[in-house]
């Protein structure tokens, strides 16, 4: 078994039960989000896996998956999947921990396909295996070139993308934001927001990305004073920051405001539920034929996929708002994080496999 050291050092030794119990208290709580399998239909649920010591391999044309261990004492799970089996679950998605595959597997995969996402423990997109990989529809990969080209239809892409967020962020304020004045006003400030870019008169990038910095200034500005639920504080205290919501960029990351490196619980599970929601819109884009490097509101650059991030900004107040309703209907503990060496808030493993399971259950 392989152990995080990282982990150990965050962990007092007499805290190691409580850290089973929490464990335990997720898996649990991830189980009951797994959608029934009809006779004959196709699993519905993506596997996601987490933990140290992963294995996946191909043992007599079968695909067997073991499971990474997170806690001590927990018995390791096998999965044993054949070819066109109705079980084969439609993704596959690592959460961070470590462990081996091989290329037989990818290949495996590849034929049945059956999309391998791997996210890391910061919220970012490591990498993705769907298919074959290749670029389907020229159509479509042309339309996103032209789209970019041509600065009308690259407005008119842009101004549909951003009137869908800022709706969005409405729905998610009325909807998941306990009310109080500066929900009142950021719901206002989206709305016009909206508008302005409907009534045809914005025509350049930066007036769009300034009326969109003033928006998210004030949605997450709604947010502050939401708290969480803890429990075991006297066992395990939580620092003052941690007591209620102040702002989505973490205090990690110098003058520029940033949402990397978590500095708050709510803020690791929110860039945990976005790198999951961007792995499965980019699977889903390459099987339409899209290439997601072309980006047409956001610019291409190596490595990065600018269309997926295109296609993820409607969907992040939705995200939002499975978050915030997660927060707000569980109870939390100390044992449930990790606190790096940096100062940055990391998710306990099978607590990130929970956030995961609610956004790949979540429909849109």
């Amino acid at each position: 078994m392989l152990i995080d050291r990282e982990i150990i050092a965050s962990k007092p030794e007499d805290g190691n039960a409580d850290w089973a119990i929490r464990s335990e208290f997720w898996i649990a709580e991830g189980a009951k989000c797994e959608r029934k399998r009809l006779r004959r239909q196709r699993n519905p649920n993506a596997l996601i896996l987490t933990g140290h010591g992963t294995s996946l391999r191909i043992e007599n044309g079968a695909l067997v998956i073991r499971e990474g261990f997170t806690h001590y004492p927990q018995e390791q799970v096998v999965h044993r999947f054949f070819r066109g089996d109705l079980t084969l679950p439609p993704r596959v998605l690592l959460l961070d921990g470590s462990g081996t595959l091989s290329f037989e597997v990818l290949s495996w995969l590849a034929e049945q396909n059956v999309p391998l996402a791997r996210v890391t423990w910061d919220g970012e997109v490591a990498t993705i295996a769907s298919g074959s990989g290749a670029i389907g529809d020229m159509a479509k990969v042309n339309w996103q070139r032209d789209t970019l080209k041509d600065d009308c239809q690259r407005m008119a892409f842009v101004i549909d993308l951003m009137s869908r967020k800022f709706a969005n962020s409405c729905s998610a304020l009325e909807a998941h934001v306990p009310p109080s004045s500066e929900r009142d006003r950021a719901i206002v400030k989206a709305s016009e927001g909206a508008s302005r870019l409907r009534n045809g008169l914005i025509r350049d990038m930066n007036c769009v990305r300034a009326i969109e910095g003033e928006i998210a200034s004030a949605y997450f500005g709604a947010w502050r004073g939401i708290t969480l639920n803890w429990t075991a504080t006297k066992r395990f205290p939580i620092q003052e920051p941690w007591q209620s919501y102040s702002s989505r960029s973490s205090i990690l990351t110098g003058h520029k405001k940033k949402n990397r490196k978590a500095s708050h619980p709510l803020n690791a599970m929110l860039n945990y539920a976005y790198a999951v929601r961007q792995s499965e819109l980019q699977i889903q884009a390459v099987a339409d034929g899209y290439d997601p490097r072309i980006g047409i509101m956001h610019h291409q650059s190596e490595g990065r996929a600018a269309f997926i991030l295109d296609l993820i900004e409607p969907e992040r107040p939705k995200v939002d708002g499975l978050i915030l309703d997660f927060a707000a209907s569980r109870t939390f503990s100390a044992a449930d994080f990790i606190i790096r060496s940096d100062g940055a808030c990391r998710l306990s493993p099978q607590m990130a496999r929970m956030v995961a399971k609610l956004v790949t259950h979540y429909k849109n």
